[in-house]
């Protein structure tokens, strides 16, 4: 099957536009976004996000080449607030540091990568006249998106290099990842309104359900939170469920007000985002039964990631962010907004 559409991809319409290839391009872009999300889950567990402390988007491709290189590096590490409030009396060896700036320069290239492997088949298929009319303004859109991702990623580190902070703010971490999965978002349903026009060259492109806008604004909030207690390591505020702390609702720091409490206080956010989960599973499980009327596939993946991701949720919380389960959680969050997008389009198609 995969094979007859690639086949059919590589011939043009009558125009010359080339729907088919793009949206396959489009799928390989997407691929790539779940895998940096993966990596930059691995960078934010394991505290490397801190140890590049300079944004160059050009010398910064390699890595240090020799010992002098990797000691100038490390000696602007030690001079984080991270590594002077928390590293301790041991401190850290070179080694140690090499495996932490591993994880965030991988990240960072992976980001570079994304970059050209969208931005360079773009501007080949607008100069070849591939793109179908009216898809312009939505892939430059894309390709915006793509470098504010860029710059929030570095207004984020830049959070956790001054003051007496030892993390980067929990805000900017949140906007970096939702930007990320928005923009996997869009890729998508631009991928799948791509291939529908391939296979019809008659086809609108999707409309937006009100049903898709409820599912869609449901995950937001739910994806919101969960980078919030990544931010604030709420992960570890409780180890057991459905209690915490044998209690159902923890103990909680209202002396500041509950709108500082929702935004900053690790025990009453781990509590609102692991049940405010029900609440997202709940309209998802909607939204993949009303698509799987219309489009199985995406209706069946949408059901079976939401209680995958439930799952891995509470697995999380029993084995203390155990970091591989942790991963594995912030990857199927990823590919669950995919799906949500797919059953979305898949309740909008004008085919």
């Amino acid at each position: 099957m995969a094979a007859t559409l690639l086949r059919r991809s590589s011939e043009p319409t009558l125009d010359g536009t080339r729907p088919g290839w793009l949206a396959w391009w489009l799928v390989c872009v997407a691929v790539l976004v779940v895998l940096i999300v993966a990596v930059g889950g691995i960078t934010r567990l394991t505290e490397s996000g801190l140890s590049i402390t300079q944004w160059d988007p050009v010398t910064g491709v390699l890595p240090p080449l020799s010992d002098k290189a990797w000691q100038a590096e490390f000696a602007l590490y030690r001079a984080t607030p991270e590594y002077r409030l928390e590293a301790g009396p041991a401190g850290m060896t070179l080694a140690d540091f090499k495996a932490i700036f591993f994880w965030e320069w991988f990240h960072r290239l992976l980001g570079r990568v994304i970059g050209l492997v969208f931005a360079l088949p773009l501007a080949f298929a607008w100069l070849r006249g591939w793109i179908p009319k009216g898809y312009k303004p939505r892939l430059l859109a894309l390709l915006a998106l793509g470098g504010l991702q860029g710059v929030f990623g570095w207004l984020m580190v830049s959070s956790g290099l001054t003051g007496s902070m030892t993390d980067v703010s929990h805000f900017w971490l949140s906007i970096h990842l939702c930007t990320a999965l928005f923009t996997l978002a869009g890729l998508v349903w631009t991928a799948l309104d791509l291939h529908d026009l391939d296979r019809n060259r008659g086809a609108l492109p999707a409309r937006f359900r009100p049903l898709a806008a409820i599912a869609g604004g449901v995950l937001f909030v739910q994806i919101v939170l969960g980078a919030w207690v990544a931010g604030l390591n709420a992960g570890h505020a409780s180890n057991t469920w459905p209690l915490m702390q044998d209690r159902f609702v923890p103990e909680a720091n209202l002396s500041k007000g509950f709108f500082w409490a929702i935004t900053h206080d690790p025990f009453l956010l781990h509590f609102v985002h692991r049940w405010f989960a029900w609440v997202a599973f709940g309209v998802l499980v909607w939204m993949g039964s009303r698509a799987l009327l219309r489009e199985g596939n995406a209706g069946k993946a949408l059901i079976a990631l939401a209680i995958g991701q439930v799952l891995l949720g509470i697995v999380t919380v029993v084995t203390g962010v155990s970091i591989w389960v942790a991963v594995a959680h912030q990857v199927t969050g990823a590919l669950l907004v995919a799906a949500t997008s797919a059953s979305a389009h898949a309740l909008g198609q004008r085919v």
